[in-house]
């Protein structure tokens, strides 16, 4: 008797699931081919994931953008759960996971039901187990973009033996291996994720989007003209010599002709662009600032606009206090929050970008250094693992290991300032000559023929067998 009520029990239980996977599973017959792609953080600060919603849109896809749509959205459950729980931090964490599986799977839920679930990894801690089990559920492939391990950046903040992040790291490499399809962002993470936890995947490089290009001079003017409204980094420090005359620090505009120019002695215009996290170190550039470079500006009476275009990161007060106790001749920092639209206009204006992310795995690589490469922007990158599959040294830009490497770099690259001939220009002029492809073509030729041949899935598995398979197999 006891026996018979347990197994109408489960049954009962049992019977709304079975009924959903039913209905979802029958919904999906015979409609339009429907993805999910999947970021469980700010959407606007991941662009490889829009590009593949975009993407996958313009090739016939139906397709649903989950994410948050903004820093202060994702952030919000974080903050919440520092001022509302007390006791270790472990807490914490374990109820902000728990919050964010039960979010997840209702929203995928609720989702018209797909052929493929794109996630984006890292924050893979709990989307992973959560998009599995709703592939399992609604006949679902799940595809994992490795763009970092989760637990590498985690040990960061708490070092690589502290047990949340041993636990993450069995986590990721678990759940990581039942997935269908693997992509990730350099040839050195897909042999490190074949070797060391047996999961096959295509390498996808990033690309530029069409909009990261060279900005014209008239728009430069213009974007110059509406910061200086509200950084004085951007205002001129002289008026027009003539009348009729709209002057910025970098350019000057003609407003009875139009015509725009470029100043004669404008400052140089350096970008970084960070979210001031524990992967990059700005202090090597605080210190390069302060070393023998600042002493050959002020001897050519050279000054420098550093941009560090940002977002709300943890160490952001921290190196804004920093640059604040730093008195620079020749140099001022500003620090300016961009409209979206803004920040591809701005790459494009910059005469050099500064790149101090240091990757917490060894094996991923700066998007930002791929968005400048797009404006044609000379670029100075500190040096890692893998960085040559992306910056090569002397030829797309220049690589440095420490401060004084970089003060050097800076040196040379502003001898001849603004001069054609001067070395930031060869690179400029290198840069425009090269034949980098743009994230659509590279897209159509790597990600599309994955999920869209059957025969490709089946090598590309998570697990699968397909000791050959690499991007240039795809290609």
């Amino acid at each position: 008797m006891a026996a018979s009520c347990v197994a109408l029990l489960a049954l009962v239980l049992l019977l709304p699931v079975l009924l959903l996977v039913a209905w979802k599973r029958g919904r999906r017959a015979g409609a339009v081919p429907h993805v999910v792609v999947v970021v469980l953080g700010d959407v606007g600060r991941s662009p490889r994931m829009q590009y593949h919603a975009l993407s996958l849109a313009q090739n016939g896809f139906s397709v649903t953008l989950l994410g948050f749509y903004s820093e202060w959205r994702a952030g919000t459950w974080e903050g919440c759960s520092a001022r509302s729980l007390a006791g270790p931090r472990v807490l914490q964490y374990g109820v902000k996971v728990v919050f964010q599986a039960v979010y997840l799977l209702w929203k995928l839920m609720c989702t018209d039901p797909a052929a493929y679930i794109f996630l984006q990894n890292p924050p893979g801690l709990p989307a992973i187990a959560v998009c599995w089990l709703v592939g399992c559920i609604c006949g679902s492939r799940l595809v994992i973009d490795w763009h970092n391990y989760g637990y590498s950046i985690m040990g960061l903040v708490h070092g690589p033996q502290h047990p949340i992040v041993l636990l993450a790291k069995w986590y990721e490499k678990f759940f990581g291996r039942l997935s269908h399809l693997n992509l990730c962002v350099t040839n050195a993470m897909r042999e490190d994720l074949a070797e060391n936890w047996r999961i096959r995947a295509v390498t996808v490089y990033d690309k530029p989007a069409s909009f990261f290009k060279e900005t014209p001079l008239d728009l430069q003017h213009e974007l110059f003209m509406k910061l200086s409204r509200t950084y004085s980094a951007f205002q001129s420090c002289s008026e027009p010599s003539e009348p009729g005359m709209e002057r910025s620090a970098f350019t000057e505009r003609d407003c009875r002709s139009g015509v725009v120019r470029s100043l004669h002695g404008r400052p140089a215009l350096l970008v970084s662009s960070t979210s001031w996290t524990e992967d990059e170190d700005f202090s090597i550039l605080l210190r390069a600032l302060e070393s023998r470079c600042v002493a050959a500006f002020a001897a050519r009476s050279l000054s420098v606009t550093f941009l560090l275009c940002v977002g709300k990161g943890p160490l952001r007060e921290h190196y804004r206090h920093l640059i604040g106790q730093k008195h620079l001749q020749h140099v001022q920092f500003c620090t300016p929050w961009l409209e979206a639209e803004d920040y591809p206009l701005l790459l494009g204006s910059a005469d050099l970008g500064v790149c101090l992310h240091m990757s917490s795995s060894g094996l991923d690589l700066p998007m930002k250094v791929v968005d400048m490469f797009g404006c044609c922007l000379p670029v100075c990158a500190v040096s890692f693992k893998c960085l040559h599959e992306l910056v090569r040294h002397g030829e797309n830009g220049l690589v440095f290991k420490d401060a004084e490497e970089l003060a050097a770099q800076l040196q040379m690259l502003f001898s001849k300032f603004p001069d054609p001939a001067g070395k930031l220009n060869q690179f400029r002029k290198e840069l425009r000559e090269s034949e980098q492809l743009r994230w659509d073509e590279s897209w159509q030729r790597t990600v599309l023929p994955l999920v869209t041949h059957s025969d490709l899935q089946a090598r590309v598995g998570g697990t699968g067998s397909h000791p050959s398979c690499s991007g240039r197999d795809v290609w």
